[in-house]
């Protein structure tokens, strides 16, 4: 199959089933998805959405959050992953963003990794999410997924990754996309024991067609010598 056949099919599949996906962090503005975002890095979006209601309530803005002190603001994301280092990236971004923009969260990625803390997979995330511009964010989900199932191959950074996939999917979907990767691996092509009996894209999929259908019918032969031997 032709790499543009296969994209066709997996995003059509996608489009079909998962029309309306979208990032599972809560926010209600571009300051609060961006604060989300940093702190959901190699922490789940559940732990983050249970931490940020108080840090919010405490530091409502840009303006607030620059003014407090790192170990404060450390004390409402303590359950998070790495809390000293993303309370002070949360503290620097602040104050980054009231100088530069006026407390504003900018809309081109340009300017959003000028930001402390914000990488170029948070950066396209703010872009795309908030501002509906067609940027591919690729978080290890994004990475892993599109591997996997063959739209990518032999990309060895998210970088690699992003530009094979951009490549491919059509510019008013790449925005989608990327939640629709996220989900799936968050759910079904999980990093260990992924669910393949369970995914509506086995049909299509590089792993599933090599590796799972492979062992799964070396478990099944190794089952049957037991039996006969037995």
């Amino acid at each position: 199959m032709k790499k543009g056949e296969l994209y066709s099919h997996v995003l059509a599949w996608f489009a079909k089933y998962n029309p309306d996906a979208a990032t599972e962090l809560i926010y209600r503005n571009p300051y609060e998805l961006l604060v989300a975002v940093i702190l959901s890095a190699q922490c789940t979006d559940k732990r983050v959405n249970m931490t940020t209601p108080a840090l919010f309530k405490r530091f409502p803005t840009a303006i607030e959050l620059s003014e407090a002190a790192p170990e404060v603001v450390y004390g409402y994301i303590k359950s998070i992953t790495y809390p000293n280092n993303k309370a002070n990236h949360l503290v620097k971004c602040a104050k980054a963003l009231v100088e530069k923009f006026g407390g504003k969260v900018p809309s081109s990625v340009g300017e959003l990794t000028t930001l402390p803390g914000v990488g170029r997979k948070t950066a396209h995330v703010i872009a795309s999410v908030v501002f509906n511009q067609p940027k591919m964010a690729v978080d290890t989900h994004v990475h892993r997924v599109a591997a996997r199932i063959g739209l990518t191959t032999g990309a060895k950074t998210p970088l690699q990754t992003e530009l094979q996939l951009v490549k491919f999917i059509p510019k008013q979907q790449i925005a989608l996309a990327h939640h629709w990767l996220i989900l799936h691996g968050r759910y079904i092509c999980t990093a260990r024991n992924p669910k393949c009996l369970e995914c509506g894209l086995k049909r299509w999929c590089k792993y599933y067609n090599s590796k799972f259908k492979a062992k799964t019918l070396q478990k099944v032969e190794l089952q049957n010598k037991n039996s006969r031997n037995d």
